[in-house]
């Protein structure tokens, strides 16, 4: 997955308005947490900063430190290559998650305080991992 020269407001005016101010606050919450300007990654992706990883597998790639996406089902954040491992999950509220994904259906059916924690949490444990490397 690559960043493309798109400006993040080509996408946002592709999202439902049922769900548009929930990404618009997120995106705030996001650029607030990383310290970090948006950009787009690929056709559907809003990343907040750069990495380069490298698995034990030889697998490699770029990506945003978080991630975020308006999915047909629920909104997405791209957070760590395993989220269940962060115990503030438990006062969150209402989500589901994947492996390295958060799902919300909308923003109101989550503590937004805990949220905050959580990608301050995310942000700096997945800097600190040992198969990625800050490009930028």
């Amino acid at each position: 997955m690559e960043i493309t020269s798109t400006h993040i407001d080509n996408y946002l005016l592709t999202i439902e308005s049922n769900r548009l101010d929930d990404i618009l606050i997120l995106t705030n919450l996001l650029s607030k947490v990383t310290g970090r300007s948006p950009k787009l990654w690929g056709s559907s992706i809003i990343g907040y900063g750069n990495l380069f990883y490298k698995y034990p597998s030889k697998t490699s790639g770029h990506m945003p430190i978080i991630g975020l996406s308006s999915r047909k089902q629920a909104i997405t954040l791209y957070l760590s290559y395993d989220v269940n491992q962060f115990d503030i999950l438990s006062s969150l509220g209402k989500y589901t998650t994947g492996k390295g994904c958060l799902y919300i259906k909308k923003l109101e059916d989550v503590d937004l305080d805990i949220l905050e924690k959580l990608l301050h949490q995310v942000y700096h444990h997945v800097l600190n991992l040992d198969f990625v490397k800050l490009i930028d």
